[in-house]
């Protein structure tokens, strides 16, 4: 599979977010759409989106019952995106209906990966608040089996274990990764993170960067030194 990196367009409205992706002239770079521009425009920022020609992960992480997770993979499946995402504590049962969920009419679906822990968890905070007492490392091994046996694709996990969960799970399962930043940006509210050059070598399939360009003096400069360093 082909490294990429994806920008988090995490901006508050459709005008934000368009005004930004116009700076890109040359390019159509892969983009994610999360909770705050997904839950303020709705699915229509999706279509305008895809209709400019970027390839769009959709993270909304689905948790709650398997039909419910069923039926929602549906209609977001049905805008087109590439790819979707689910918690992977929500069960194999639940992954299984979001996989089924996820496939077209035509028998088409959506890459479909699932979260293992948050870029923002620390082993302290999983220990202490959510009372997971495996190590963090084990935690994240045991869900990724989890994702592989329920037939999903890969996961979303930090660089940190990308490639101790390819070990695991098998070099061909996907893994992407946010909490990536460069060597002289700021950490922000993630825990478990390192720069773009470190995850390609540790062998990471994708990774999603947010502020490190959206907040970037220049984000086209940016998006291509990101670039540069973990894909070419």
């Amino acid at each position: 599979m082909k490294r990429d990196v994806i920008i988090a367009v995490d901006f508050k409205n459709k005008e934000t977010a368009l005004n930004f992706l116009d700076n890109f002239k040359n390019e159509k770079p892969f983009v994610k759409i999360g909770m705050e521009l997904f839950y303020a425009e709705g699915p229509s920022i999706v279509k305008i989106i895809k209709e400019r020609g970027h390839k769009i992960f959709l993270d909304l992480k689905l948790h709650d019952i398997p039909n419910t997770v069923k039926g929602g993979m549906r209609s977001l499946s049905h805008l087109g995106v590439d790819i979707l995402n689910v918690h992977a504590s929500g069960t194999i049962e639940m992954m299984k209906a979001a996989l089924e969920g996820s496939v077209r009419e035509d028998g088409t679906r959506p890459i479909v990966i699932a979260v293992t822990q948050l870029t923002s968890t620390s082993e302290e905070r999983m220990k202490e608040e959510l009372l997971i007492n495996s190590s963090i490392n084990d935690t994240i091994v045991h869900y990724a089996k989890n994702v592989k046996k329920a037939g999903l694709d890969g996961v979303v996990c930090s660089p940190l274990e990308a490639g101790m969960i390819k070990n695991a799970v098998g070099m061909d399962f996907i893994t992407v990764t946010p909490g990536v930043r460069f060597d002289d940006g700021e950490k922000g509210d993630q825990v478990r993170v390192t720069t773009p050059k470190k995850a390609k070598e540790i062998g990471t399939d994708f990774i999603v960067v947010g502020r490190p360009i959206t907040q970037a003096k220049d984000p086209v400069e940016a998006y291509y030194r990101c670039v540069k360093e973990f894909c070419e």
